[in-house]
């Protein structure tokens, strides 16, 4: 998928006492639609969903989450999904909105899933762009689902960033080795298909992360996942989402797990789908737009005929 004709300016709104988040908003007044990207992307990844989406009747917000693009850094060191959600619910405050169809994919997938949990009043329905889901090991054990297998070579990546990443960003000294790391993650680490990014895009893409800094607050993440970054409250994604869902998943892509159908019954009781994308990879939102755009417009058709 080729760069859009017009790329959408990030604007920065403060939302928690001085802490700013750079903010892509198109179709102001229209029903509020949150986008939430995941690691290794920023907004930059819904530049294909913006437009088209405000054109449909939304409100459409891409923020990029703390630490991330040209957002702040955490201002008191916490990246996880409570400190994320503060931020975004602050932004809802600052937007005016009461609510939202709140939309993530990857990280943001589960931060949205937390969101859901932690604010069910500020959730209208929820949008899920991979097979991210609910922590329920005992219920999935329960209904007989089988464990997820070891994780394969190819989430190396996943230790490194998560115990080792002042080595791995010291190792990483150069804007465009900072950027060519970030670029295999659209290529063979996560298995997209092969034309799905050329050369203007993945320069696009991953330019926030040539700066060290910025791929460093990045890993924090994976720290948390690793048990060696605090959390500043416990996470909220170990029980179902009682929220509209929609679930769509790329068919080509490493991060698939298994019975992903039945474990979604489980997770998301009032799940639409899942839907399998054939030809898409794990960056749908770049890769398959129209799709996207599609699905919500139809998933939220009563919200934008009201």
């Amino acid at each position: 998928m080729a760069l859009p004709a017009e790329v959408i300016a990030p604007v920065l709104i403060d939302v928690r006492q001085g802490h700013r988040l750079a903010v892509r908003r198109r179709g102001e007044g229209g029903v509020p639609l949150l986008l939430v990207h995941g690691f290794p992307c920023t907004s930059r990844i819904w530049s294909h969903n913006l437009a088209p989406l405000a054109a449909a009747g939304f409100d459409v917000v891409a923020p990029d989450l703390r630490g991330y693009g040209d957002s702040d850094f955490a201002p008191d060191g916490f990246y996880d999904f409570r400190a994320f959600n503060a931020d975004l619910t602050g932004l809802f405050d600052r937007l005016g909105w009461d609510r939202a169809v709140v939309a993530g994919h990857d990280l943001g997938a589960m931060i949205a899933i937390d969101m859901a949990n932690r604010h069910p009043d500020r959730v209208d329905r929820l949008v899920i762009l991979d097979d991210s889901m609910p922590d329920l090991a005992e219920a999935f054990a329960a209904a007989g689902i089988p464990p997820i297998p070891p994780k394969r070579a190819v989430y190396d990546y996943q230790r490194r960033q998560g115990l080792h990443a002042d080595v791995l960003v010291a190792e990483l000294d150069t804007p465009e080795q900072r950027r060519r790391y970030i670029g295999e993650f659209y290529g063979h680490r996560l298995w997209c298909p092969p034309d799905a990014f050329g050369e203007d895009d993945l320069a696009f893409l991953t330019e926030p992360y040539g700066d060290a800094a910025r791929l460093r607050a990045s890993f924090a993440d994976y720290e948390v996942v690793m048990g060696i970054r605090p959390l500043s409250a416990p996470e909220m994604t170990d029980r179902p989402v009682r929220q509209q869902a929609l679930l769509l998943i790329g068919t080509d892509q490493v991060t698939l797990r298994n019975h992903v159908e039945e474990r979604c019954a489980i997770a998301f009781p009032e799940a639409v789908g899942p839907f399998w994308v054939k030809g898409a990879g794990h960056f749908m939102p770049w890769e398959r737009p129209e799709t996207v755009n599609r699905a919500i417009r139809s998933f939220c058709g009563d919200l934008l005929a009201g």
